[in-house]
């Protein structure tokens, strides 16, 4: 085996597949990583080429490189390996997947190679004598490659079909490897704890080609011993992921010695009680037999892995009561009682009452997306509508929410929201817990989705929520739901909101009602980055137990109805702290390793307003408007008291996330930043670096330009406050990299370099410290940025008449 160094980036998901067969691992090229070459990655943007892609990086589309039945943005893949002067063969290397306790090996790939013409249409180009490409694979550093999947032509001249060998002799008698990406499946024989998989390419020009993309490893869980927990013991020892755990009395993670574990399954004998307290976890990856009772406090997790795990709790003397299991979320804090907090059941065949009886039964509702039509917008909530879809993001007839009954069912998967009742806020200001009780909901959960192309130039709206008593990763479900990364299956655009209510209602803001929230007060999370809302707190990506969402349907799937899924591959065993209404005291920091250089800004005003903006550099997108996932549009832009974005030069969108690609980031680079305010009153606004990550943000200074006074503001050393007009804004202030070089007859001073006093009948003295410079102009602004007097000078001290300006105190 050749010694390599990886790390490797390779999801454990677990997806249901015949009886009890388990995902194991996955690679699918969206994100960077997983993978090593023997060589580096390069591309001629013609057709040579060895790299992960999205198919941009070379000669693509008519007489180019074309394939259907994309999987997802990305893949790998690889012409003319040798074009470059690379050596034959250039290899893949997926190393150290954990295999250990599985048996029923599998692997899984999807393949296609480009089948269109060159030479106006005449020849079509495939493989030669000789070209081939051959998946093998080792368990545990035996030194022993085994043959996997090989695919070569028939032997019989150039320019063949490539086949698949079904006998691995070097000859294709197989089936054929199209331009549309196709699975194909192999066993793995043999069992062990690490499976390292290799990729040999050998395509030596003339336009031999393959993709790869959806490498999978498939396997049966085992549990091979069992553990029993006496109330003071492990015996015969700690549960793993090989073993079932059988509780034999009451268990709390919350004791010394009764840490957090996982176990291959797990059963909990009559009588005994499970408590999973706040911010541990318990993880089973397969079945869970509760002849007892689950109590898994505030951001607790309890996870089950495999999706065609069970989860039966009919043994338990609580079923009949649906008290076998309880889950406790507390909401964020709480100002006023009529503060809403969206929620999603964790469990099932639980009723409005039940959980939310804390709540107003006056105000709990369900979202019906099918009736949302947005063609019209008012301003300030005047009751004038004037044409314009897709302008304010508000139903225009208010048909859209439904009131609950407190004997409903709270369904899986589905968004709800609620106020507390006035008559149970009685501690006032603060968080509040709710508890909901019934069947964990656990495997595959699908919740209707749709749109109403009555107005096809809205957004699309639908309110779902995390259904599990764990949280689940945002990427995992934009993975599987997003018509993006899965054209096949996913209906959605890419981009969720979670409600941080912060602002009170006001008559101004548009609505359906006298008084109406701020949309601005929703966080964000799409492919590029998380945004705050209006309580300044920066989401993580990952959705809590019991939170409740709104995302988007996507306008290019054909059909206006759809599901979208949860599934036990999204479930984490942590990350469940940060629930929306977010409190400052839940906030969670993000363990993600930092590879993206992202940019998160801030505009501010002296009277408590916020607004966040943020840009990052992340793979696939471009400097163009690419939709939803990761370029997300700042919803009612123009009808708000005040926001802040950036704005695409080629694009009338106003954007809360921009994604750039890593390749637009360098010195030269530009931001240009917008925004927007209908304040009439005197007030300061402040623009400041909220947060950044990356090697090139970490290493050079952000400027923030204004255009209106050409001044150039380090946002690293301290943040820029001014002062406006009401209106908007869109070319006065970009991020730069580098302010313009002084020349050699041009000095920058500092405010200690420079004395300023008044005379009097009006006249100020400016006077220079250094003898040896001269002023030659003065120019004075006032705080709107209008140019007051543009003054000239010869000497070390000048004295003006200034008598326009007003006196200070």
């Amino acid at each position: 085996m050749q010694v390599k160094s990886l790390h490797l980036i390779v999801c454990l998901l677990t997806v249901s597949f015949c009886l009890s067969q388990t995902k194991i691992a996955e690679l699918n090229f969206e994100t960077p990583g997983g993978y090593t070459t023997n060589i580096a990655e390069f591309t001629d943007n013609g057709r040579d080429y060895f790299l992960r892609t999205d198919g941009t990086d070379f000669n693509h589309g008519t007489n180019g490189v074309l394939f259907n039945n994309l999987q997802g943005g990305f893949y790998f893949a690889a012409q003319d390996t040798d074009g470059e002067g690379a050596p034959l063969p250039a290899r893949l290397f997926i190393e150290n997947i954990d295999i250990s306790n599985y048996t029923n090996l599998e692997f899984r790939v999807h393949l296609a190679e480009d089948d269109q013409t060159t030479n106006g249409g005449t020849r079509t180009e495939h493989w030669d004598n000789g070209d081939n490409v051959r998946f093998t694979y080792e368990i545990d550093n035996s030194g022993t490659n085994s043959n996997l999947l090989w695919i070569e032509n028939d032997n019989v001249g150039a320019n063949r079909t490539p086949l698949i060998d079904t006998d691995f002799d070097g000859i294709g008698d197989g089936v054929a490897i199209t331009d549309t990406f196709t699975q194909h499946t192999r066993p793995i024989t043999g069992t062990g704890n690490l499976l390292d998989i290799s990729i040999r390419i050998r395509l030596n020009g003339n336009h031999e080609d393959i993709a790869i993309d959806n490498i999978e490893i498939w396997g049966t869980q085992n549990c091979t011993s069992t553990v029993t927990w006496d109330g003071t013991n492990w015996l015969p020892t700690t549960p793993n992921r090989s073993t079932t755990a059988i509780l034999a009395s009451n268990y709390n993670t919350s004791t010394v010695g009764q840490p957090s574990f996982t176990a291959c399954s797990l059963v909990i004998n009559p009588g005994v009680n499970l408590t999973v307290s706040s911010n541990e976890y318990v993880q089973i990856i397969t079945d869970v037999t509760n002849n007892g009772r689950i109590a898994i406090q505030n951001t607790g997790s309890f996870v089950q892995v495999d999706n065609s795990a069970t989860y039966d709790d009919t043994g338990s003397s609580f079923f009949t009561t649906d008290n076998a299991a309880v889950v406790e979320r507390n909401t964020s804090f709480i100002n006023q009682w009529y503060e809403y907090t969206y929620w999603s059941s964790p469990v099932a065949n639980e009723t409005f009452g039940n959980a939310l009886f804390q709540s107003s039964q006056y105000r709990r509702f369900e979202f019906n997306a099918a009736n949302f039509v947005d063609s019209q917008y008012e301003t300030n909530n005047d009751n004038t509508l004037v044409n314009g879809s897709g302008v304010d993001d508000i139903d225009d007839n208010g048909d859209v929410w439904f009131l609950k009954g407190s004997s409903d069912l709270m369904t899986p998967g589905v968004g709800y929201t609620a106020t507390h009742s006035q008559d149970a806020f009685i501690f006032g200001a603060g968080s509040y817990s709710y508890s909901f009780r019934g069947t964990l909901n656990n495997g595959n959960i699908t919740v209707p989705v749709q749109r109403n192309d009555t107005e096809t130039n809205d957004t699309n709206w639908n309110l779902i929520g995390n259904p599990y008593p764990s949280a689940i990763d945002v990427d995992l479900f934009f993975a599987e739901n997003n018509y993006l990364s899965n054209p096949t299956n996913g209906k959605l655009d890419g981009e969720l909101y979670l409600w941080s209510h912060a602002t009170a209602p006001d008559g101004t803001a548009n609505g359906n009602q006298a008084l109406n929230f701020s949309f601005s007060d929703y966080a964000r999370i799409n492919g590029t980055a998380e945004l705050a809302g209006g309580d300044g707190i920066t989401p993580t990506r990952h959705i809590p137990s019991g939170q409740g969402f709104f995302v988007t349907y996507s306008d290019n799937p054909a059909s206006t109805t759809g599901t979208v899924t949860f599934n036990n591959a999204m479930r984490v065993t942590n990350n469940n702290t940060q629930f929306f209404r977010a409190a400052n005291t839940n906030s969670a920091t993000a363990t993600a390793t930092i590879t993206n250089n992202k940019l998160w800004l801030n505009m501010t005003t002296d009277t408590g307003l916020f607004n966040q903006t943020v840009i990052g550099y992340v793979p696939g997108a471009t400097a163009a408007n690419d939709g939803a996932y990761y370029d997300a549009k700042k919803n009612g832009a123009t009808i708000a008291d005040f926001s802040f974005y950036s704005v695409l030069p080629s694009d009338s969108k106003k954007l809360a996330i921009q994604g750039k690609s890593p390749s637009d980031l360098d010195l030269n680079e530009t931001i240009n930043l917008g925004f927007f305010n209908n304040i009439n009153t005197p007030t300061i606004y402040t623009i400041s670096i909220n947060q950044f990550q990356g090697e090139f943000l970490s290493n050079n200074t952000i400027y923030l330009k204004d255009n209106l006074i050409n001044t150039y503001q380090d946002l690293n050393a301290g943040d820029y406050s001014f002062t406006t007009e009401a209106g908007e804004f869109n070319n006065r202030f970009e991020i730069v990299f580098n302010q313009p070089s002084l020349s050699v007859n041009e000095t920058l001073i500092t405010s200690e370099s420079l004395i300023i006093y008044e005379d009097q009948d009006d006249t100020v003295t400016f006077s220079l410290h250094n003898k040896d410079l001269t002023i030659k102009s003065i120019k004075i602004y006032d705080m709107l940025g209008r140019l007051l007097y543009n003054l000239k000078g010869e000497n070390n001290t000048e004295t003006y008449n200034l008598t326009n300006l007003n006196p200070t105190a």
